[in-house]
């Protein structure tokens, strides 16, 4: 991917880029929402990628094309405090307020960029986006962050620049993945504590509802707050609990009475992911594939019944997973409310699956799904060209 956007960033502005950078889209193997209550996620960097090219040049204004569609954003670095509504370029904006809050001076730039992650589909398009720019302006204007930073920035963009109150997990697997494994990661440590395997012969099948999910526009933020409340109503039962990721399954079934309906079911389902998270981390250490795709089941009948963010295509897409022979788990991943779902497959048997699922859905929804039998990846990288 680099090679051609560098020959469209020289063809477009009549020189070569100084610096190239590419961040991967991620998937949510499990620990649905538990980022941002500190808990635990299994999460990994996919082969898809955005890649960002940039040259430094005199004056205040940007320039940025996006050679899928030929679409440019121009913008004055000193009118860039407030997101504008709908603007793609948001996400590069963002991140240079990120980055000047952090005291780093960013100058004008022209660069371009390519996409093979997809969009709104809930492999976060937008963290290896803004993941990819901040790496592309590490290399322009010696930006000297450790990958904990750079995760925390870009979570930055989302929360404070955007208004979306997402927790790390994006950023995280964009920049710490691992080719073939998937990563553990503690947000309450802010830290990568291990990678696992996947076994040999098996592969991850992306199926995307073609529902798209707006996570700006959509119930993320009322999920997150329903958190917190039953958060704070438990803390009052057990002092020791900061957040949810606190609870164990026991104590909430306990506590139950003291929080309404809602409350419990939210909290159920994000102290029951931490739980699936460290039965799958042994399981894999196991070899126990079956008992580890089955937990997939588990957590989105979770998410549909408890958290409430999943979708009727999202759910179709699961009865397929149970009725279409091949899978050994399968679940929505990311934000939910629309885009992706996972579903566990050997490797020699994932088209031939993932055609089947998708054939099955086209005639009960009369929707084309996309498939996309994922390479788990290398986190982020950038280097100089130039």
């Amino acid at each position: 991917m680099n090679e051609q956007l560098i020959k469209e960033f020289t063809a477009r502005f009549g020189a070569a880029p100084e610096a190239v950078s590419q961040a991967p889209g991620r998937l949510e193997i499990l620990g649905n929402h538990t980022d941002y209550n500190q808990g635990f996620v299994l999460s990994c960097a996919v082969g898809l990628n955005t890649a960002f090219a940039a040259r430094r040049i005199p004056g205040t204004v940007c320039t940025i094309r996006d050679f899928r569609d030929g679409s440019e954003k121009k913008f004055d670095l000193g009118q860039i405090d407030k997101a504008a509504k709908g603007d793609w370029s948001n996400y590069v904006k963002g991140m240079i307020v990120a980055l000047r809050r952090r005291g780093f001076t960013i100058g004008a730039f022209e660069a371009g960029m390519r996409s093979t992650v997809p969009l709104s589909a809930g492999m976060s398009s937008s963290a290896a986006f803004e993941t990819a720019a901040g790496f592309a302006l590490r290399e322009l204007f010696d930006v000297k962050l450790t990958n904990e930073e750079w995760a925390l920035a870009g979570q930055e963009v989302e929360n404070s620049y955007l208004g979306l109150k997402t927790g790390l997990l994006d950023q995280f697997s964009s920049i710490f993945g691992k080719k073939d494994s998937i990563i553990l990661s503690d947000f309450r440590k802010i830290a990568v504590l291990r990678t696992v395997q996947l076994p040999a012969g098996y592969a991850v099948a992306v199926i995307n509802s073609m529902k798209k999910h707006n996570l700006v526009d959509s119930e993320y933020n009322t999920r997150r707050a329903d958190c917190e409340s039953a958060a704070e109503i438990l803390k009052g039962i057990y002092p020791e609990a900061q957040t949810l990721r606190d609870i164990s399954l026991e104590q909430l079934t306990n506590a139950k009475s003291a929080l309404g309906e809602r409350e419990y079911r939210r909290a159920l389902h994000v102290v029951g992911e931490c739980t699936r998270v460290h039965q799958a981390v042994e399981l894999l250490e196991k070899g126990d594939v079956a008992g580890f795709g089955k937990l997939w089941f588990d957590s989105h009948e979770s998410s549909r019944v408890n958290f409430e963010n999943s979708s009727p295509e999202l759910d179709y897409l699961i009865e397929l997973a149970n009725s279409v022979p091949g899978a050994l788990g399968a679940r929505l991943s990311g934000g939910g409310f629309g885009g992706i779902t996972i579903h566990l497959v050997k490797k020699d048997e994932a088209d031939q699956y993932a055609q089947k699922v998708c054939a099955a859905y086209k005639l009960r929804t009369g929707i084309n799904a996309e498939y996309y039998i994922c390479e788990l990846g290398d986190g982020a990288c950038s280097e100089k060209i130039n």
